[in-house]
């Protein structure tokens, strides 16, 4: 499913081959899953040391501890770190310098939980035990400290909820559309009163 999310989202992508054999996001995705595999086997250190390599050689830094769904596109990739109780949901769409970090002490639950179909703009940072509902669009240098609601489209620092997407149906992480676009405009009802 990640490889056809790539093809699937990603312009830059011409074949399967392509995204197979060049793109660093769906390689560090790959590796986290092998990862994930050994760490749940009880082989922390090999899953460990995969972690390092991956975050040494493509720059993005995903704890094997985490747990992410299908469908997942970390689109460019650089800079992504995604935390160790961390949870990503099914088909959502990771943009470069995303941070899902903590917030407390080692042994409890610190790290943001996001739904299925979200879309994490450039540079988002999301921060503690915090939960980004089914379907949500967060703009390009957020910052989320709080939970936000299913189907909802926040931006700014800290995140303000501008609007909500009018068809639940519509999934922001595949439809790729940025705040300002024509065709984002056309899916959302903007909430003018902030």
């Amino acid at each position: 499913a990640d490889i056809m999310a790539v093809r699937d989202r990603d312009p830059a992508c011409t074949c399967l081959p392509d995204v197979f054999l060049y793109f660093k996001g769906f390689h560090a995705l790959q590796t986290y899953r092998v990862a994930r595999f050994l760490f749940k086997s009880g082989r922390p250190v090999l899953a460990h040391y995969m972690q390092s390599q991956v975050s040494q050689h493509f720059q993005i830094d995903i704890h094997p501890n985490a747990t992410l769904g299908s469908g997942i596109m970390l689109d460019h990739g650089t800079g992504i770190v995604v935390g160790e109780t961390a949870s990503i949901g099914n088909n959502c769409s990771i943009l470069h310098q995303v941070t899902l970090g903590g917030s407390g002490k080692k042994g409890v639950d610190r790290h943001p939980k996001v739904g299925n179909g979200v879309l994490l703009g450039a540079g988002a940072t999301i921060l503690g035990n915090v939960r980004i509902g089914d379907g949500c669009q967060i703009g390009a240098g957020t910052l989320v400290v709080g939970d936000l609601p299913a189907h909802c489209v926040a931006v700014g620092v800290p995140a303000k909820i501008i609007g909500s997407f009018a068809n639940f149906a519509v999934q922001p992480s595949t439809a790729m559309n940025q705040p300002g676009s024509r065709e984002f405009e056309r899916n959302v009802t903007r909430d003018y009163s902030i």
